[in-house]
């Protein structure tokens, strides 16, 4: 069995209950909860408090506290702890301007086009509100930046984990990117 199936296999066992197979289960899905974590981190301030191996670990802590939590396979996993990462690194940031009166912080660094290694710079705090204003309008949309940008997922994965075609998740993105762009350059 490889390395995907037994994972899935350990989150499904974790899902159901099996707090065991959580042992089993971190040193299997670290390594790629670092490299979602590095990506994150690469794209902060350089001064940024939080290490790679805290925000995992926060994550994981996230991850684990929660009841109910259904995987249907591991990529949905690595989206939500993406998601969980995103959340710790807005509350800090939160955390950071209200010790700090808003001053001081620097722009994070989002990758807003993955293919061409095309950079933007842009308010952390700024791009979770629009992200929760878009949720408002359009939830899909907003799951697709997620699991795309902050999950490093694939087209193909999303459309997968969504249940829709590749086309619909090509043409949400893009209308997300056009939508949170819009948003952006008007706050």
């Amino acid at each position: 069995m490889g390395e995907d199936a037994t994972v899935t296999q350990l989150l499904a066992r974790w899902a159901g209950g099996d707090r065991a197979a959580l042992d089993a289960l971190l040193p299997m899905v670290y390594g790629e909860l670092r490299k979602i974590a590095d990506g994150y981190l690469r794209r902060e301030r350089s001064d940024h408090t939080l290490q790679p191996t805290a925000l995992v670990h926060e994550a994981w802590m996230r991850l684990v506290g929660q009841d109910g939590l259904q995987f249907e396979h591991r990529r949905k996993f690595y989206a939500l702890a993406a998601q969980a990462m995103r959340h710790i690194l807005v509350d800090h940031a939160r955390a950071l301007a209200r010790d700090k009166r808003g001053a001081g912080i620097r722009p994070a660094t989002l990758n807003a086009n993955v293919s061409s290694g095309v950079n933007r710079t842009v308010d952390l705090l700024a791009l979770d509100e629009a992200l929760d204003e878009l949720a408002r309008v359009s939830p899909r949309q907003v799951q697709v930046i997620e699991y795309r940008y902050f999950g490093g997922l694939t087209v193909e994965e999303i459309a997968g984990t969504l249940g829709v075609s590749n086309a619909t998740i090509s043409r949400d993105q893009k209308t997300a990117e056009a939508w949170l762009a819009h948003v952006m350059s008007t706050a």
